[in-house]
């Protein structure tokens, strides 16, 4: 599998076009870019996976209804406001696409919507309705970067990517955008991420590619164990790469499956490094479980751990708390047969083998683990089943930011 990142993001794809600027949607006064569109020149084939807390945001309930047929042209998504919990979100929700349907020349159908920031306020329609008029007429192939600016709401880094490869002999390109920092513990793709290519490719096998690849990359992280009532990850196939259309899971498919996967791998570790708060990306691989899924459980559970998170954030080598999590992740192990390995850019030290904590160098351990990523190897004795999760420390800062965040 041969592919490259490249610049352009959400619309380094061909036929599609994007903006993001500062509506005022946010209470404070603030010039932070707040509201976003994406448009494709064609009505694509599209997909999408969204929250699976029963507490959703209304945007949710509307995009689904406007996926019923597969079909979409554009993306209207605002930070500030995670238009969630609200009496008239539903309406409002609708608004939106029908503001961006106006300014764009679509059917209001084939408008996806989403919305990220605090829940249960009141989404003012105002600002959004003059920020769309102001955005029309200015949408463009440079537009990406303002567009992954505008659906940011605590994230430090924007969330950008594209990557190329060939199929059928023609150039196939997938770009998006995506946001995320707190609130994450994804359990269906992303919190918010707007994915397109110009791949030709049934709606049906664009999900079915869409469930694949968040599994094994979105599904994978957690910064605090919360997931989300906003979570959206759409994806929108333009079809102007000029292959023949993958309308069956055949090796085209593969291939495709194969390279969103990894795509979505690369920004499931952005997404994990800038949690809340955080100074150091983890990540946990681990090898030698009974199954895949037994692995993929085990690495989450340690992901997920506060006392793990905590000590890499103290970079204290505790391998205690590695195994504690294996023990209660609910996966069958041996944990007689489990070794735990610390690694980063300064090297790897062996902290517990079979089951037992071992005598190390303190100081080389500590070193390791001030590096700003850091993985945490667990390799247990009882297959072939192998995952790795991603997440971040446990910082001071995930309190303040999170103490005050709504007011």
């Amino acid at each position: 599998m041969i592919y490259k990142f490249i610049e352009g993001g959400v619309t380094a794809p061909k036929g599609f076009t994007a903006q993001g600027i500062c509506a005022s949607i946010k209470p404070s006064n603030t010039t932070k870019k707040d509201l976003a569109l994406i448009y494709c020149d064609t009505v694509c084939n599209s997909a999408a996976v969204f929250t699976k807390n029963l507490v959703k945001s209304d945007t949710i309930y509307v995009t689904k209804k406007h996926l019923e047929n597969g079909r979409a042209q554009a993306v209207i998504v605002n930070s500030g406001n995670a238009n969630a919990c609200n009496a008239d979100g539903y309406e409002k929700a609708e608004q939106m696409c029908a503001l961006a349907a106006e300014a764009l020349d679509v059917n209001v159908n084939d408008v996806i919507v989403a919305s990220t920031g605090v829940i249960g306020q009141v989404l003012p329609i105002e600002p959004v309705k003059k920020g769309v008029e102001a955005m029309k007429g200015t949408l463009s192939k440079e537009g990406s970067t303002n567009a992954a600016e505008a659906i940011m709401t605590t994230d430090t880094v924007k969330k950008e990517w594209a990557v190329q490869f060939e199929l059928d002999g023609k150039t196939i390109t997938i770009g998006g955008i995506a946001k995320g920092s707190g609130m994450i513990h994804i359990n269906m793709g992303t919190t918010l991420s707007f994915v397109t290519t110009d791949a030709a490719i049934s709606s049906k096998m664009l999900k079915e590619a869409l469930l694949e690849a968040v599994e094994e990359s979105y599904n994978m992280v957690s910064v605090d164990g919360d997931t989300s009532t906003n979570d959206t990850l759409a994806i929108m196939a333009s079809g102007k790469a000029g292959n023949i259309e993958i309308a069956e899971k055949n090796d085209n498919y593969k291939l495709f499956t194969a390279v969103l996967t990894e795509a979505f791998k690369a920004v499931a570790k952005k997404l994990a490094a800038d949690g809340e708060g955080a100074t150091k990306l983890l990540i946990c691989r681990v090898s030698g479980a009974n199954t895949k899924n037994d692995a993929k459980i085990i690495a989450k559970s340690i992901i997920c751990s506060s006392l793990v998170k905590a000590a890499m954030f103290g970079a204290d080598a505790n391998c205690g708390r590695i195994l504690c999590a294996v023990g209660y992740s609910g996966a069958k192990a041996d944990v007689h047969k489990i070794d735990v390995s610390y690694k980063s850019a300064k090297g790897e030290i062996l902290v517990c083998k079979d089951g037992l904590g071992l005598e190390f160098d303190e100081e080389k351990a500590k070193e390791i683990l001030l590096e700003s990523e850091i993985e945490i190897l667990v390799v247990l004795g009882d297959g072939c089943g192998s995952a790795e999760a991603y997440g971040c420390d446990l910082t001071y800062d995930y309190v303040k930011i999170n103490g005050d965040y709504r007011t």
